[in-house]
């Protein structure tokens, strides 16, 4: 090997090793990872990351407007038209418009229909320095619209560049509970409860809440408490008593969506606890069904049953009786009702039947009262006419029959007769302020025994209702009864009886309430007449919805003309109220 190549080999070999310390330092060499910045890391808050993407949106929307501005600037370049050629020396081409036909060889032809014509000859091309001068024209306007776009560009940059520099970049993220250490609003007010806010008041807030069974609301209310009482039994030989009266009133109503139906009822119990000897129970239910048919046709139905112990004011006398006979009733009635128009149209057929108990005698024995059974039969027809909203004059026509269950009585009389009544009222309908109806007119009963006096007599019959004031009512009933009799040589009487009544709601707990009754006896084929006088009085003060306290005073008299039938009683009643 010659030294030529060995001092080659040496060199060669010095290169290499050079080149390898190099790469050993570069690696040795410390350096920045490859994400690494040199800012302040932390969490991106989302802020942040909102304003970077809208900047990177509008940098986006710019350069798309730039490139839209572009191919318009392009396209209206490409579709300009070329400018017409113009003259130095003005005059030196005529005007083809307004330029009139000299009859020179020079003059550019006529326009004419003829087919066969020869072709015109087109103009003369622009001469090169003519085109010239139009370049440099439209190369200018075009200079100055892309400097002009050019600036736009540069001054919306601008913005965004201001913009961009006002936004953080990569800033610390809050801290978790820095809402909550925000400072609060001076003139902020703390917000009510909704149990605090303002509800509308109750029209009743003690009136009963009822109980709910399948489609019905049922209201029930137990009175408890002890009466005191000056004549016990109502007697013209009564004793004073001290008594604990029960009473057990309820009232349920339908919640059907058309048809309607009400149910009500009373029972009331009498236990002596000192004094005279009384054991009385007494109670009554009504049901009503409305039901409502097309063309303005409707149908009610009633059905009532009601025992009680005869009163002792009662026009059949018996002697030697230890306590009253037991006295039921069952009526029922339907009536169909029609409107035409203003005329109103209303048949009602009805039923009641009569039952009495046997009387118990001072002796031990019993009395039968059968005798006195008897179903009176009825069917009324009603006309009106509508003059008014609130008022319809009306006329009735009543028919009859009763018939006792023995045809004959215990003293070998006929009792059964046949009833005929006319009657003529009005109807008023004025809303809460007045409702009701009232008639008057005549009656007559012909008993089937000629022995015996038709019962005949003039009739009174009123339901009225009137609210002068809110929480204020008035009431006014008056109605005509006949009442048999078994009483030898007696037809019977007529009993006319009238109520006023008042309820009046002191306070929202405070209830009072007032009667005066009127009943007024005729005795048939006789000059005997009774007359009775009632006021009554009595406050209910409610401790809640569900409890309160009742207490009321009675006094009642009855005047007769006839022996033994006079007697006056007073009693006071104090007692406890229950309602669900």
């Amino acid at each position: 090997m010659s030294g030529a190549e060995k001092k080659t080999r040496r060199n060669g070999k010095a290169a290499c090793a050079l080149l390898l310390a190099t790469s050993v330092f570069a690696l040795l060499r410390p350096a920045q990872a490859y994400a690494q910045v040199t800012e302040l890391r932390g969490e991106v808050s989302e802020s942040a990351i909102l304003d970077d993407q809208q900047r990177k949106t509008r940098q986006l929307s710019l350069a798309s407007a730039q490139e839209q501005t572009a191919q318009a600037g392009a396209t209206s370049q490409s579709t300009a038209p070329t400018p017409a050629y113009q003259p130095a020396s003005p005059g030196a081409v005529q005007d083809d418009d307004t330029a009139p036909a000299t009859g020179s060889i020079f003059d550019p032809p006529e326009a004419t229909d003829d087919p066969f014509a020869d072709t015109p000859v087109p103009p003369p091309r622009p001469s090169s320095a003519t085109q010239g001068a139009a370049d440099q024209d439209e190369a200018a306007e075009t200079r100055a619209a892309e400097t002009q776009a050019a600036a736009t560009t540069a001054t919306m940059d601008d913005e965004d560049t201001a913009e961009t520099d006002q936004d953080p970049i990569n800033s610390r993220a809050v801290t978790i509970d820095s809402a909550d250490r925000q400072p609060l609003d001076p003139g902020a007010e703390r917000v009510e409860a909704i149990e605090g806010r303002n509800r509308r008041a109750e029209d009743d807030p003690f009136a009963a809440t009822g109980i709910k069974l399948g489609s019905f609301v049922i209201r029930p209310t137990l009175e408890q408490g002890l009466r005191a009482s000056s004549n016990a039994d109502s007697s013209s030989e009564g004793k004073p008593a001290l008594l604990s009266e029960t009473t057990l009133r309820f009232n349920a109503k339908s919640d059907w969506r058309e048809n309607s139906a009400v149910v009500d009822g009373y029972g009331t119990f009498l236990k002596t606890i000192s004094g005279d000897e009384v054991e009385e129970a007494r109670g009554r239910v009504d049901g009503t069904l409305n039901v409502d048919f097309d063309n303005d046709l409707r149908a009610i139905a009633r059905l009532g049953y009601e025992a009680a112990p005869e009163s002792a004011s009662s026009p059949v006398v018996i002697e030697g009786t230890v306590e009253q006979p037991v006295r039921q009733t069952i009526d029922g009635s339907l009536a169909v009702e029609k409107d035409a128009g203003k005329m109103r149209f209303a048949l009602t057929g009805a039923v009641e039947h009569d039952i009495y108990g046997d009387a118990r005698l001072s002796t031990g024995g019993t009395l039968s009262q059968k005798d006195r059974d008897s179903t009176l039969y009825t069917a009324t027809l009603r006309t009106g006419y509508e003059i008014s909203p609130a008022i319809t004059p009306f006329t009735e026509i009543e028919i009859g029959r009763r018939v006792y269950d023995l045809r004959v009585d215990s003293n070998g009389f006929e009792r059964s007769s046949t009833r005929l009544g006319v009657r003529a009222g009005a109807e008023l309908d004025l809303g809460e302020k007045l409702a009701g109806e009232f008639s008057a007119g005549w009656l007559r009963e012909a008993i089937d025994d000629d022995r015996l006096q038709a019962i005949s007599g003039a009739t009174v019959n009123a339901d009225l209702r009137w609210s002068p004031q809110r929480g204020t009512t008035i009431g006014l009933t008056g109605q005509t009864i006949v009442e048999g009799t078994t009483t030898a040589n007696e037809s019977g009487t007529i009993l006319y009886s009238g109520r006023l009544t008042g309820e009046r709601e002191i306070r929202a707990n405070l209830t009072g309430n007032a009667a005066l009754g009127v009943d007024w006896r005729d005795y048939i084929g006789s000059d005997g007449h009774d007359l009775m006088l009632s006021a009554e009085a009595g406050l209910t003060w409610w401790l809640n919805r569900y409890a309160g306290l009742t207490t009321r005073a009675r006094t009642e008299k009855q005047i007769s003309n006839l022996e033994g039938r006079d007697y006056t009683a007073h009693s006071i009643f104090v007692g406890v109220t229950l309602q669900p």
